[in-house]
């Protein structure tokens, strides 16, 4: 089994030490990895923002960079699921389209896929995990809590494998934090509002970090944390299964 890593442009460019957490535990738990050099953004703030047609040449590449692999895996709920979900309409006509339905998240994937047992991580400290809107409901990493069925979580599944780590909900446990791409920009007073209130719904929990599979929300939430001086760290759940790598 080949995977093909797929870094997102937020873990690019701010986080990446995330990117690098993902290959080091992909490496670890003995998976045949790949990063390839040409890969570029996967076009989802181009048809978030209404253009559409502007993200049908980045999909085509991501299409020919990827589609040799048996499955992508990316350290991004968000960007994963607009691969898995968008491709197929953006590219019908166009392009072959072959990497949406290998097209994973690295937790989707450690759970679903390698159905990990073991992780050689310690990471003593309480945690707050923050479901993001297109893990939850796009990807299905855990139960959207507007649906009356038995609760799950793969995220909190996995990190309960990581010794000394402590793990925590907010008590709306998948309530977005307002970041939500061009929704931040265009409706910044909206979206710094609801952050504000997710972000304290995760410190009421006396949580010392905020994790989770998208370095965009975090990055939200950590921005806020910042200007009010809130007391909490952020850490994306990779980081948290790959301590000690």
């Amino acid at each position: 089994m080949q995977i093909g890593l797929f870094v997102p442009c937020y873990v690019d460019a701010v986080f990446p030490e995330v990117g690098v957490a993902t290959y080091k535990l992909l490496k670890y738990l003995g998976v045949n990895v790949d990063y390839p050099m040409k890969q570029t953004c996967c076009g989802q703030p181009m048809a978030n923002a209404g253009f559409e047609q502007k993200a049908v040449p980045l999909a085509a590449h991501f299409e020919d960079i990827f589609q040799g692999y048996d499955y992508v895996v990316a350290p991004s709920a968000s960007c994963a699921a607009f691969v898995k979900l968008n491709y197929p309409r953006l590219l019908e006509g166009k392009h072959a389209c072959q990497t949406s339905d290998k097209m994973m998240d690295v937790c989707e994937f450690l759970h679903d896929v390698l159905k990990v047992e073991k992780l050689p991580g310690v990471f003593p400290h309480k945690v707050s995990i923050h479901n993001s809107c297109h893990g939850v409901r796009e990807l299905h990493l855990s139960s959207p809590s507007e649906l009356n069925i038995p609760r799950f979580s793969k995220i909190r599944d996995l990190l309960s494998l990581v010794e000394g780590v402590t793990v925590v909900e907010p008590e709306r446990i998948d309530e977005c934090c307002g970041f939500g791409g061009m929704f931040s920009i265009e409706e910044p007073e909206v979206s710094v509002q609801m952050g504000t209130e997710k972000l304290d719904s995760h410190i009421a929990t006396g949580a010392e970090y905020i994790t989770g599979p998208d370095s965009s929300c975090l990055m939200h939430l950590q921005g806020i944390a910042r200007r009010q001086n809130k007391p909490i760290e952020f850490i994306h759940v990779v980081q948290i299964l790959a301590a000690g790598l």
